[in-house]
């Protein structure tokens, strides 16, 4: 069984691993990834998401770039620019709904970096929804 929450964290964790070492380390973060104690099907998951964000990452970067008021995505904590990247590549593939990405993200926040930080991310991640709402035509960025 899939737990998702574990799976974004692992995402997370290897998103800011790449982050830092660059795509070169992608191996060793995967082997890393692989060596846990989760299930296989967590951490397929986690290394769909890693690459899916991989795959959107300019995309998603520039979103993010157009959603944080002075905050360009370079100056952003590692950990921080990592949840909202995760956070942007789920409310754009559209799988789950809007609302259950923006609290997990939040609830990412809470646990690796700041009280402050999850503020930032909660409404960095709400103009996001809007304007990934907006562009899809879509009226109910409610859900």
């Amino acid at each position: 069984m899939i737990e998702h929450h574990k799976a974004r964290l692992m995402a997370m964790q290897g998103l800011c691993c790449l982050d830092v070492q660059g795509e070169d380390g992608m191996d060793a973060t995967l082997g890393f990834l692989r060596d846990g104690k989760e299930g296989l099907e967590t951490t397929d998951e986690a290394e769909c998401m890693i690459h899916g964000v991989l795959g959107r990452r300019d995309e998603i970067d520039e979103l993010l770039s157009g959603q944080s008021r002075h905050w360009k995505v370079a100056r952003m904590g590692l950990v921080e620019r990592n949840i909202l990247r995760l956070a942007v590549w789920e409310l754009l593939t559209d799988h789950t709904p809007k609302k259950v990405v923006i609290n997990e993200a939040v609830r990412l926040a809470k646990e690796f970096a700041s009280a402050e930080s999850s503020k930032f991310v909660n409404g960095v991640l709400d103009a996001a929804k809007k304007r990934i709402s907006r562009d899809a035509g879509d009226a109910r960025d409610e859900e």
